[in-house]
């Protein structure tokens, strides 16, 4: 119902640091209370999300900021940004400056530097991993980049994708399983404990056309596959392509359940960073297309609303689990907080009760009157003929 209810919060302004686009938004998950933003400037800046004036009208302020004055910023436009999932001390960020920094929280000071020869589109941490602390990295090559944070180097590649890697997701539900999504429209399952290459390609006509064929020719959309999502129990994958698609699928089998969603406006050239409900029954999907963000139902595909507030294109959008706010950033330079409009008071609601019991009274009144009407005129009716 709070979802559902999700209305732009005029009493909540986020403060505006960036001088071009948000591209990206992360929140962390420990505490839940502070968002990290990279902007197409190369700026990254952390915001406190929490309200410490307890006033109905606050802004969210920045903690701090890696602006352009400090020698460390990236030189282009970040593309992602990530906190470290179990502690905020660390957070990650790539850019087109075709670098990965990992960064000291408390100093602004990276603590190391994963260069690439190609630009970097993405990168991701997996949520969950204990055994593991590697980085997945896109890139201009098709080769995917597992980088290490405990050795600080590049220890493996995954090859098999023929074009640019757009988006790369781990799972939430396997600390080894890794998808990753290509301009060659194709998305790979991974098991990277395997050197065998991918476990499977997802095939968007569940093998019905491709049966002749080699698992290679097995496509998801077609056109660039530029956004993954995986659900947060971690067995479905959601996929988005530019032939304006997005597909659910088995994230264990890799079938494509064939939810219709309709026509979803993508002509993003870079990755589209959308999100998903955490803990509602049902999930719902945060999609940004032009200027608006477009909610769907994840497993019916049902259109729910449009959320409407920015002046120029969405490029990325964060759901807050703990409060099922949403936060969206886009080329306005702005960051918007979407929240759950206020229940009506208790008073209303009793108007309301009262109205509906009315309401039943007048049902129950017409349908009394019906048939009691009724019944009298069939004795009239058969007392007539009894007399004829």
């Amino acid at each position: 119902q709070r979802v559902l209810s999700l209305e732009l919060n005029k009493d909540r302004d986020v403060e505006r640091i960036h001088s071009n686009g948000v591209n990206t938004l992360d929140i962390e998950v420990v505490e839940g209370r502070y968002m990290l933003s990279g902007g197409a400037d190369g700026v990254i800046v952390i915001y406190d999300l929490e309200n410490l004036s307890k006033k109905p009208h606050y802004t969210c302020k920045s903690v701090c900021t890696v602006g352009r004055s400090n020698q460390h910023v990236h030189k282009f436009s970040v593309e992602t940004v990530q906190w470290y999932p179990h502690d905020t001390g660390m957070f990650t960020s790539s850019s087109f400056d075709k670098t990965l920094k990992v960064w000291d929280t408390e100093t602004l000071i990276p603590a190391e530097i994963f260069s690439f020869e190609g630009t970097v589109y993405c990168h991701h941490m997996s949520p969950i991993a204990r055994k593991h602390c590697l980085i997945a990295v896109g890139t201009k090559d098709p080769k995917v980049q597992l980088c290490d944070l405990k050795s600080g180097s590049r220890i493996h590649i995954l090859q098999g994708h023929r074009g640019e890697v757009l988006s790369v997701k781990w799972s939430p539900r396997y600390e080894h399983i890794l998808a990753t999504a290509s301009t060659d429209s194709q998305v790979r399952v991974w098991d990277v404990r395997k050197a065998s290459g991918s476990l499977f390609t997802l095939d968007q006509h569940n093998g019905e056309k491709s049966k002749a064929s080699s698992e290679a020719a097995n496509t998801a959309h077609n056109g660039r596959v530029n956004g993954l999502c995986f659900t947060s129990d971690g067995l479905h994958l959601l996929t988005t392509g530019t032939d304006d698609r997005m597909r659910l699928w088995n994230s264990a089998s890799g079938e494509n359940t064939l939810v219709n969603y309709g026509k979803v406006c993508n002509e993003s050239r870079k990755g589209l960073k959308f999100t998903l409900s955490r803990g509602c029954s049902p999930e719902f999907v945060f999609v940004p297309c032009g200027s608006t963000i477009v909610v769907y139902a994840l497993y019916t595909g049902e259109l729910v609303t449009v959320l409407r507030g920015h002046y120029n294109n969405v490029d990325c959008c964060e759901f807050h689990p703990d409060l099922q706010d949403l936060y969206s950033g886009g080329k306005d330079c702005n960051i918007l907080a979407w929240v759950p409009s206020p229940r009506k008071p208790a008073l209303e609601d009793d108007t309301e009760g009262s109205n509906k019991v009315s309401d039943d009274y007048g049902v129950h009144r017409r349908y009394f009157s019906f048939h009691v009407k009724g019944e009298l005129q069939s004795k009239f009716l058969r007392l007539v003929l009894v007399t004829k």
